[in-house]
């Protein structure tokens, strides 16, 4: 790591590095991002003041500059000069691991169409935190994996229209929300998915008043409005995936009269099965009556 007061015109250049900081537990801090912190020449912040909290419990006192969506593009060209004249920086959010959900996208767009060095100190995700205890998202075999989508619109019918976009998608679906709006966003889904599609919520992840729930859209609709307490922090919100929709017997059907009659009758029906995304036993029952057996 350069030196932290160097912004020699001709340095090498600095490195901006990518800290992620605890979303609730200071003890989820790493050695290593404290460390950072610590060494860099200065700390890129969505919220000084809160940062300037998590600093003072570490003992550290490199200096702070705001850095968030409203002033991201016209900072940008100062954070470059800083990196070019030798400086290493630290980029920060207000918890939780910076980019997901958070500014710093065009920052980072610039620094590689510049070459300029990045690195990153890994750590806690709000994101990685609640798909961690869901069982909803497991990729493999076990399941087709997660979509994340952050924050849906703040109002009412984009938020809808935002749903309705991912009504069919199969993998997981994950966002976060706020407390004003975390039932209202629970009753859209209900309206989008059904009350019956399975969902976990978690509350204040990590932090005192940690709440994870799993049960359907509608218990957990349910659950929240029974105590004003439980509409309080922040939420992680994991939604299951569509489940996968059988293939009418028609189209079974007509896979299976395209399949060469060579085919056995256990093989015509494992592709046929494979091609549409249907059950073997019901390819092969349909197989049968197709061949008069």
């Amino acid at each position: 790591m350069a030196e932290a007061g160097g912004d020699s015109p001709g340095a090498t250049p600095g490195t901006l590095h990518v800290v992620a900081t605890p979303i609730g537990n200071l003890g989820d801090i790493s050695a290593r991002a404290a460390a950072t912190l610590r060494q860099a020449a200065l700390i890129l912040a969505e919220d000084t003041r809160r940062t300037g909290v998590l600093l003072r419990a570490l003992g550290i006192a490199t200096p702070l500059r705001a850095f968030h969506e409203h002033n991201e593009r016209r900072e940008t060209a100062a954070v470059i000069a800083r990196l070019r004249g030798g400086a290493d920086l630290a980029l920060v959010a207000d918890a939780g691991t910076p980019l997901i959900s958070d500014p710093g996208g065009f920052l980072l767009r610039r620094l590689h169409e510049e070459r300029l060095p990045v690195s990153v100190a890994p750590g806690p995700c709000a994101l990685t935190a609640a798909l961690s205890v869901s069982g909803l998202a497991v990729s493999g075999a076990a399941g087709p994996g997660f979509v994340f989508n952050g924050f849906l619109p703040p109002r009412a019918a984009a938020r809808l229209r935002a749903l309705r976009e991912l009504r069919g998608e199969r993998r997981a679906l994950v966002f976060y929300e706020a407390p004003r709006r975390v039932a209202a966003f629970l009753a859209a889904a209900i309206e989008v998915f059904g009350g019956r599609r399975e969902a976990l919520l978690c509350r204040e992840l990590t932090k005192k008043f940690e709440q994870i729930r799993q049960a359907t859209l509608a218990e957990l609709a349910d659950w929240l409005a029974a105590d004003d307490d439980r509409r309080r922090g922040e939420f992680v919100i994991v939604i299951a995936g569509a489940p996968k929709a059988a293939p009418d017997e028609a189209e079974l059907a007509r896979v299976l009269a395209l399949l060469p009659r060579s085919l056995s009758l256990r093989e015509a029906a494992r592709l046929a099965a494979e091609i549409t995304g249907g059950g073997k036993n019901d390819a092969y029952r349909l197989a049968l009556d197709m061949r008069g057996e």
